[in-house]
């Protein structure tokens, strides 16, 4: 089973039904001993990376999750959920993260050029780095997949994708059983349904 972590961030339900589609058992909850249970976890998130840290703390969610990847669990974070991630935000102050991978998250104004439009939202296409990552599996370079951000990922060594929006971008990060991406496999049709089941692989 697929858990869904519910913290009061998220596309929780489009979500849902992208598993159910692929015929995976999927469940949306907040509650620490069915995560611990479940055999995946999916972190997502929309919104404000400290409000967003905040809820997950205050629930202790964020001590089961960094306790479950360490067991090893196949762990997933989607858009905000892949920022939380990360060691730090940048995102109107600064705010601690579940340093599960190393980088920074910063507002993507500071890198791209003048007059493209934020938040960057639309279709991009990957640029697979190195030898694909168990989740790119069903994945060819070029592929374009669904982004909603003003925020990205920088300073991480386990960038595993990235797509050009005037200047390269962190599209996908990966360290061991953790994983995050950007942009939204459950908006991304095709692409981010084959990206799911690639993590239900994992």
């Amino acid at each position: 089973m697929v858990c869904i972590v519910d913290y009061g961030v998220g596309n929780l339900f489009s979500l849902k039904s992208s598993f159910e589609f692929l015929g995976v058992s999927a469940k949306v909850t907040g509650d620490a001993d069915e995560i611990r249970s479940a055999d995946r976890i999916i972190l997502p998130g929309v919104g404000a990376f400290g409000d967003a840290s905040r809820k997950l703390c205050d629930l202790g969610l964020d001590k089961v999750i960094i306790e479950q990847a360490k067991k090893g669990k196949p762990i997933m974070g989607i858009c905000l959920g892949m920022q939380l991630l990360l060691d730090r935000s940048y995102e109107y102050g600064e705010h601690e993260g579940l340093g599960l991978i190393g980088g920074e998250i910063r507002p993507i104004g500071e890198v791209i050029p003048k007059g493209l439009k934020i938040p960057h939202i639309g279709w991009n296409a990957l640029e697979l780095c190195g030898e694909p990552h168990p989740i790119f599996k069903y994945v060819n370079n070029g592929d374009h997949v669904y982004f909603v951000h003003s925020y990205h990922a920088t300073l991480c060594k386990d960038v595993v994708a990235t797509t050009e929006y005037g200047t390269s971008l962190t599209a996908a990060i990966a360290r061991g059983n953790v994983c995050g991406c950007q942009f939204h496999p459950e908006k991304s049709g095709e692409v981010g349904l084959s990206i799911l089941k690639a993590f239900c692989e994992m």
